[in-house]
């Protein structure tokens, strides 16, 4: 008998008792297909990829002990008895039983999924760090039009928007936003969250159409575990700030569709439900502690409107959200420099400008914004108003007491959280290229000149608003040229310590080959004879060169050398995308002379 032999029917081992197929799982389960997946979106079980697969490539493989898993989880019960609840209503309405259908209908089976998000995040950092693809969710779903007889329920669509609103709340009131970057997918934004970075992108504010070629079982899927984990974050933050949650939303302002606004307000009033002094929340110590909270009474009022369920194109509540915050004097510098961006300037937005995500950013950098439409804070003609944002070429009436400058303004001053002149971005000229900034530009190996220019106000430590055309200031321009000489400097000084340490790499290996200084300074005498000879000896060290990596390389793994060559192949990647742009760069600079020329 074989060594290795197991008779049939013995217990499986290996691979073959570690995983099993989709297949299997679902008869093991005994559920559908559907339910299935639905089972391990919400429990996070996914597909995994055993080295060796048993029963072929083309089939989909599941952790044994996940399927265990999944088999003791409740919620598969609770599949089975909306499954039975709906045979019995269509069972009902064949029956022509109107009553007992009725009946059914009113008392469908519910389930809830708090208990998933305590397992799988059990430290509310684990939350924190998993919500990247939770806030895009939602904020694609916030963008969708609410209408009925779609596939996605109007209910749904407005549960999105109120979280949505209540997250951006949160980020503006505490001052978290770091970064924000425009894009052809949508806006991106990147805050810090106790001490997490958590980046999201939410769509343009345009007429979304529900496509054939979306699965959105799937997604609504996700997003209905997506809907409880942001709930939860948005609980637990609101109640480290001492705001009440869920917000209560000035029936006023909802009419007026100033959800993101009257929010902002409730959350500067404030009030701390968390207070040792008033615990249980009863009213007499609420009126005893009133003088304290005077400031967060009005914050309530505030927080209050985000809740409720209003066309999400509509002017947002994020105003005066850092309205007098109480801030503590061991906050982070960070944090200080975000809250004081735009502190004393005030913004009034057309009403052709991305509407909703200037209410966002302005508020979570200290500034003051109003909009054209009712329940606007002040109108147009407000003298106080320092910068107009304007998107169109020409103005209907112009005050000379304000800057007009386009978004992208707003855009590039919180990225080096610097107030930079508005030169360059006045309504009519074309903007500057607009940098990314979630892109290391060191790493990729070319820095846009408007990178530098950007990192030239940056260290100038302008901290205030800066002059318009005509009127420039020669130490700003002065620090600018400073800061690009330095950028230069150090460019030049960092290509020498290159060219050294390959004139050292080169006399290494000629030393290596037993090339003597004085071969050397007779190849230089002769070198008019010795072209030929000194082209071998190139040749002969570029070979030396190749069989030493060669040897190197068959000296390592095979998984090694593999990681070798694919590192190699990305540098390779990026000095050819960096060639290409310096040619479109050298394109459009000659282009643009030539019709300079022409003119």
């Amino acid at each position: 008998m074989p060594k290795h032999y197991r008779p049939a029917g013995k217990k499986k081992e290996g691979n073959a008792a570690k995983y099993i197929t989709r297949t299997k799982a679902v008869k093991y389960l005994q559920i559908s297909l559907a339910v299935f997946r639905k089972l391990c979106i919400l429990k996070g079980v996914f597909p995994r990829e055993p080295k060796k697969k048993v029963e072929g490539n083309h089939k989909t493989y599941y952790h044994m002990k996940d399927i265990a898993f999944l088999a003791h989880d409740p919620l598969i019960e609770k599949f089975r008895e909306i499954k039975v609840h709906r045979k019995k209503v269509k069972k009902a309405m064949a029956k022509k039983n109107r009553d007992l259908a009725d009946r059914l209908l009113n008392r469908p089976p519910t389930y809830k999924l708090d208990r998933l998000i305590i397992e799988r995040y059990p430290s509310f950092v684990d939350a924190l760090r998993d919500l990247d693809d939770c806030l895009t969710m939602v904020h694609l779903f916030a963008a969708l039009p609410a209408i009925e007889g779609e596939r996605v329920q109007v209910q749904r669509i407005h549960n999105c928007r109120r979280l949505s609103h209540e997250w951006q709340a949160y980020i503006s009131r505490t001052n978290s936003l770091r970064k924000t970057f425009i894009s052809v997918k949508g806006i991106y934004y990147q805050a810090e969250v106790q001490g997490q970075k958590i980046t999201w992108l939410t769509p343009h504010a345009l007429q979304q159409v529900l496509t054939d070629d979306v699965d959105f079982n799937v997604m609504l899927t996700f997003l209905e575990f997506y809907e409880t984990l942001l709930g939860f974050v948005n609980f637990k933050l609101y109640h480290s700030i001492n705001v009440n949650y869920p917000p209560i939303l000035d029936p006023r302002l909802e009419a007026l569709a100033a959800e993101l606004y009257a929010l902002s307000r409730y959350m500067s009033s404030g009030r701390l439900p968390g207070n040792p002094e008033s615990n249980g929340l009863i009213e007499d110590k609420e009126t005893e502690n009133n003088k304290e909270s005077s400031k967060t009474d009005e914050s309530e009022l505030r927080l209050a409107q985000l809740q409720h369920q209003l066309p999400a194109n509509e002017p947002g509540a994020l105003m005066h959200l850092v309205e007098e915050s109480t801030a503590d004097d061991t906050e982070e510098e960070s944090v200080k420099e975000c809250r004081t961006l735009f502190k004393d300037l005030k913004f009034y937005l057309s009403r052709e400008v991305p509407r909703e995500s200037l209410l966002f950013i302005i508020p979570a950098f200290g500034g003051t914004v109003s909009w054209e439409g009712e329940g606007a804070p002040f109108d147009e003609t407000d003298q106080d108003i320092t910068h107009q944002i304007v998107d169109r070429p020409t103005q209907s009436h112009v005050f000379l007491s304000r800057h007009y400058v386009q978004p992208q303004w707003i855009f590039d001053c919180v990225n080096i959280l610097k107030v930079i002149p508005t030169d360059d971005y006045i309504v009519g000229r074309v903007p500057p290229p607009h940098i990314s900034p979630f892109v290391d530009n060191d790493k990729e190996g070319h820095i846009p000149d408007y990178a530098v220019t950007l990192e030239g106000y940056k260290s100038a430590g302008q901290n205030q608003v800066m002059p318009l055309p005509g009127l420039g200031d020669e130490d700003l321009g002065n620090s600018i040229v400073e800061a690009k000489s330095e950028h230069n400097e150090f460019a030049k000084k960092k290509k020498e310590l290159e060219m050294q340490e390959k004139k050292y790499h080169e006399e290494l290996k000629m030393e290596i080959e037993g090339t003597t200084f004085s071969n050397l300074s007779n190849k230089k005498a002769d070198s008019a004879a010795d072209v030929a000879d000194e082209d071998e000896a190139q040749a002969a060290i570029d070979q030396a060169e190749k069989d030493a990596d060669d040897i190197a390389k068959s000296v390592v793994s095979r998984r090694k050398r593999g990681l070798i060559e694919a590192m190699q192949i990305s540098n390779d990647r990026k000095k050819s995308k960096v060639e290409l742009l310096k040619q479109r760069k050298k394109a459009a600079e000659s282009s643009a002379s030539a019709k300079a020329k022409r003119r």
